[in-house]
């Protein structure tokens, strides 16, 4: 792994349960770098993100994710290996039953936070930044879908992670909210943290050009910078 290397699969082969979802997977992706992965609903995008989150074992050849060896990784090491991550949802898994600082205050508790005056810093940091400083207080169902999608990265940065995984994050909102995320995704990434996000959202591709890795048949193909993305091959 390179000094810069921050996820690297090499030959890797990816399965869920006994079923081969994606074979002889090279991908390096560096400190800071900004990355989409495209392609068809079952292609193995969510797989991939799964297997960088430690949530399915690799079991064929190398895979590093932040400084762990994912082919030897053991159980106790799994939630180290968590903390370096952030991970953003579609559907944003917020606890409906709590304000948004109570959620955000369950996450940090749940990864050792004991401290009660930093505990609450830190929220008001996270929640500044993606810029609901003032709806602490609020239910999740008092905002709206582009605002609990703000708390749920709010929620990713709470540990500092040095990468960020966007599985279909724009995928429940409108234009004008999706492109609003995308400019605090780019942002979170211009500031030095690697950034991988699933996306359906060519419309964003496209406006928020970034380096693009496709999925089909099984394959990771890198896209070639220089070449016009197909996108209508990739519509079901």
């Amino acid at each position: 792994m390179a000094l810069d290397t921050i996820i690297e699969f090499e030959n890797a082969s990816i399965f869920q349960k006994d079923n081969l979802i994606l074979k002889d997977v090279n991908l390096s992706i560096e400190k800071g770098e900004f990355v989409y992965l495209i392609g068809k609903v079952g292609s193995g995008k969510t797989s991939l993100i799964k297997t960088i989150n430690a949530e399915i074992p690799i079991k064929e050849n190398g895979a590093k994710v932040a400084g762990f060896d994912l082919t030897k990784l053991k159980t106790k090491q799994v939630p180290l290996l968590r903390r370096k991550l952030g991970i953003v949802f579609q559907d944003f898994k917020l606890l409906t039953d709590r304000t948004v600082f109570d959620n955000l205050q369950f996450v940090l508790k749940a990864t050792g936070w004991k401290n009660k005056s930093e505990i609450n810093d830190r929220i008001a940091q996270v929640l500044d930044r993606v810029g609901l400083g003032y709806k602490g207080y609020k239910m999740p169902h008092q905002l709206s879908g582009g605002e609990q999608q703000r708390v749920v990265i709010a929620r990713a940065l709470l540990n500092d992670p040095e990468i960020i995984l966007a599985d279909e994050p724009t995928g429940n909102l409108d234009p004008e909210t999706s492109e609003n995320l995308m400019e605090l995704f780019l942002e979170i990434s211009n500031n030095g943290r690697t950034v991988v996000m699933a996306t359906h959202d060519y419309n964003i591709v496209k406006k928020f050009p970034a380096r693009t890795v496709q999925f089909d048949n099984g394959k990771v193909i890198e896209e070639d910078q220089n070449k016009e993305i197909d996108f209508e091959s990739l519509k079901e």
